[in-house]
């Protein structure tokens, strides 16, 4: 493979007659075989640059571009098959209902022969370590396996350059574990050319031989070998997000739960069994209390229901079996199952944030995003307006007002997502993976403002694989284990 051109590029995107530029005049050629780690704040251009590379960001219809983007000497556009992308989300990846089909996709699509295509099957399933049937159910694959999966498609298409878009975002330990050692073995045996895009970088950083560096505007900030890079640009690395190993983390003071005494639950459930369809319980017999006033993180591998239990208790998915009831301050004169309740009425008192940002979205700009729910409130327009600015910029979303929600970054999104909900100011706000996509700097933000508002009195109920997250707000902790074990309740400072 020749070396990757990037000549003067600029990606963007027209809203109200004005270009929004995620990336900005960059120059960089990357040798055949490199191994680059993409770094840079939320909303830098990263992904914008990865799917650049990959060619799949469309014609002039979705978006403006300058400059030129070579592989192979060719177009990104025009090079079908030398670049193979893997995204953050292993569900958005999963195409077919079983392994070798889900493989052999992309392998179709360039109209390799059949006999080569499953002898490619094969090796690519061998190189990522998923030993499993053909046949096997891609409905039954773990987070981690997925993203193996997904890393098993790009490679049987023989990529000569391989791009990872944050793929352990979504992933347990265990997981991220998965997927790292997955991309070693392969970078080993094809020595592909290799961009990956993390927000942590301590995953990466032995794996690259390169680390470059974009500032908020979307401009080139460094470039280098890793140890110089993190060692030289240590104090601007810092101030624009990025999460560099051995630095610790400012003090965000948790709530000092030692010598409290008992707190009345808000939401509680019992005996419950969950899942989506009766057909699908995923796990039975749960008994959950969320405390009011406090910060309860959900923990758990991938796979065991903690977003489907966080849904249920707020009132979006009904109990397969036992019940969900709010406390008679949260229910006032309504039923006690926040399952009975209208969308309205859950407004004020429990609001959701789902893992996927998007699904959320249903305007086509930040601010009316943050209209939506105070208006169904029947709230005054002055009203409306002063509670936006005020989350816009807590959330450093102030200056994206006016940009459509669907051209935003993955931790912008994330941003607008949560501050949608806050808006409404319920009284509890479950969070489903909420720091996911962060640079360091908004993270920081994020979780000051989760902490002010449980020292307001929010109870808040955070999904998450964040250790980071979950030593500051998880005041009150559940882990959800297999389903033939329990949910444990765990309790800082004090025994359960």
């Amino acid at each position: 493979m020749r070396p990757v051109r990037v000549e003067a590029a600029g990606w963007g995107w027209r809203h109200a007659g004005r270009i929004r530029w995620a990336i900005d005049g960059i120059d960089l050629v990357i040798e055949p075989g490199e191994r680059v780690l993409l770094l840079g704040p939320s909303g830098s251009g990263k992904s914008s640059l990865l799917h650049a590379l990959a060619g799949v960001h469309g014609g002039d219809d979705e978006g403006e571009q300058r400059g030129r983007l070579l592989i192979d000497g060719a177009p990104a556009g025009a090079a079908r098959g030398r670049a193979g992308l893997v995204l953050q989300d292993p569900d958005s990846q999963v195409i077919l209902a079983r392994v070798g089909d889900d493989v052999a996709f992309g392998c179709e699509n360039l109209g390799v022969p059949r006999d080569e295509i499953w002898r490619r099957v094969g090796e690519a399933l061998d190189a990522v370590g998923l030993d499993l049937p053909l046949a096997h159910p891609t409905s039954a694959l773990s987070g981690g396996q997925k993203q193996r999966l997904a890393l098993a498609g790009a490679l049987a298409m023989r990529p000569g350059l391989l791009l990872l878009d944050e793929p352990t975002a979504n992933l347990d330990p265990s997981g991220v574990a998965e997927v790292r050692d997955a991309v070693a073995r392969v970078l080993g045996r094809t020595g592909a050319t290799f961009v990956v895009v993390e927000h942590r970088v301590d995953v990466w950083v032995d794996l690259v031989d390169r680390v470059v560096v974009l500032d908020a505007e979307g401009r080139l900030l460094a470039d280098g070998p890793p140890s110089a890079v993190l060692e030289r640009h240590r104090d601007a690395l810092l101030a624009a997000g990025v999460w560099v190993p051995g630095v610790p983390l400012p003090a965000v003071s948790p709530a000092d739960a030692a010598g409290a005494g008992p707190i009345a639950p808000i939401v509680v459930g019992e005996r419950l069994a969950i899942g989506r369809r009766h057909a699908a319980i995923v796990q039975a017999g749960l008994d959950v209390e969320l405390p009011e006033g406090r910060s309860t993180v959900l923990t758990g591998p991938n796979g065991v229901g903690k977003s489907t239990l966080a849904l249920t208790l707020g009132g979006l998915l009904a109990p397969l079996a036992g019940r969900v009831a709010a406390s008679d301050a949260l229910a006032g004169s309504l039923a006690s199952a926040p399952i009975r309740w209208r969308s309205r009425e859950l407004l004020t008192r429990i609001g959701t944030v789902f893992q996927e940002p998007e699904h959320q979205f249903v305007t086509s700009t930040v601010r009316g995003e943050l209209a939506v729910a105070p208006r169904a409130l029947g709230l005054p327009a002055g009203e409306i307006e002063a509670r936006a600015d005020e989350v816009l910029t807590r959330l450093r979303l102030d200056r994206l007002a006016g940009a459509n929600p669907f051209t935003l970054s993955g931790g912008e999104q994330r941003r607008l997502s949560v501050a949608a909900v806050l808006v409404a100011r319920p009284r509890v706000v479950i969070l489903d993976e909420p720091t996911f996509g962060q640079d360091r700097v908004t993270w920081l933000e994020l979780v000051r403002l989760l902490r002010d508002l449980v020292d307001d009195g929010v109870t808040l109920l955070s999904v998450t694989h964040d250790a980071a997250f979950r030593e500051v707000l998880g005041d009150h902790r559940l882990e959800l284990a297999a389903p033939s074990q329990a949910v444990e309740p765990r309790f800082r400072g004090r025994a359960a």
